[in-house]
């Protein structure tokens, strides 16, 4: 790569998070519902709704269509794309919530103290917050319900990747262990209809979870449990599933998690860890900048193949295989050594 080239590559870098200041703009204003259907909105009408300048918003408006959120419709209308449709409240995959958490006065302050992560190991996000992240979702109303809607945007595509991946099939009973509103395991237990399911989280954590797992036609299959892994788990079961759940904390707290789960388990169960597991080599991957968010915000990491036999064997675990799916995460199989 010449000088030029690789000065343009830095320059589009550095600019990257332009986009992300226009998506989280559109998200709070709620933009995609101001549009119902194919039919176009004029920038006067819209300007005049939010009582904002016509030419400024309609160059607002305009950038959107550089990024697919809208389509030019004729004179200073424009109408909603497939794509834009996808920031409606409501709409499925939570996206809108993950735009307003990951873009948003939750997050950002974070990366103000990036500086503070790299110097001290401690998140930024006790730092610019005064607490660490799940100590904030607890002591504010609403945050845990917000913040797991925000992981299912996030997470979106995973779960029916890891239900299609990873042969479920020969487990009786599957306990998803800190499993939120039960997104992953509704998509599992509907996939593979002989397994029952034990979600496992906090009481605040949970309360979404009845009517999501109804609409994956689970509920029925699903006991849903209160705890924390730190305590305990539901003792006795075939398989452990930990969807990003290890890679929130430290070594020290994985180890009381994992010797929890160890425990619970049945002696030839099966531990399964669903994650971004990051390549050996230096290819590009996205768990890689996710590796800086959780730096930043939880204060653990993400991890290769051997730094997660690393971290297991010394808490009685073998690494079976690891189970690459259509997404980015990946399933770490792992046995009692």
């Amino acid at each position: 790569m010449d000088e030029a080239a690789a000065a343009t590559r830095l320059m589009e870098m550095a600019i990257a998070h332009w986009a992300g200041e226009l998506l989280f703009q559109a998200a709070r204003m709620n933009l995609a519902d101001k549009f119902s259907g194919d039919e176009p909105r004029s920038a006067a009408d819209l300007a005049a709704e939010y009582g904002m300048r016509h030419r400024e918003f309609y160059r607002y408006l305009r950038s959107l269509t550089g990024l697919g959120l809208l389509a030019s419709a004729g004179g200073d209308s424009f109408r909603l794309t497939d794509l834009g449709a996808a920031l409606k409240e409501g709409a499925t995959g939570s996206t809108r919530s993950a735009v307003m958490a990951l873009l948003g006065d939750m997050v950002k302050p974070a990366w103000k103290e990036f500086e503070h992560g790299l110097l001290t190991g401690d998140p930024g996000f006790e730092k610019a917050h005064g607490m660490g992240l799940f100590a904030y979702l607890q002591n504010n109303p609403g945050m845990a319900q917000f913040f797991s809607e925000t992981m299912v945007g996030f997470h979106g595509r995973e779960p029916p990747a890891v239900a299609e991946a990873y042969d479920f099939s020969g487990i009786g009973s599957l306990v998803d262990v800190g499993g939120a509103s039960g997104n992953m395991l509704g998509h599992v237990l509907s996939r593979y209809p002989d397994v029952k399911g034990v979600l496992y989280d906090l009481p605040h954590v949970v309360p979404d979870a009845p009517q999501l797992l109804a609409a994956h036609g689970v509920a029925d299959r699903v006991t849903i449990e209160s705890g924390s892994f730190f305590e305990r788990v539901p003792a006795g079961h075939d398989a452990y599933l930990l969807s990003h759940i290890i890679h929130d904390w430290d070594d020290g707290e994985n180890a009381t998690i994992l010797r929890n789960v160890r425990e619970a388990m049945k002696p030839d169960g099966k531990l399964l860890i669903v994650e971004m597991v990051l390549p050996e080599s230096d290819e590009p991957h996205m768990g890689k900048m996710l590796d800086m968010m959780m730096l930043l915000v939880p204060g653990g990491e993400e991890r290769t193949p051997s730094e997660y036999a690393a971290l297991l064997e010394p808490n009685g675990f073998r690494v079976a295989r690891v189970v690459p799916t259509a997404s980015a995460v990946s399933v770490v199989e792992a046995v009692r050594a």
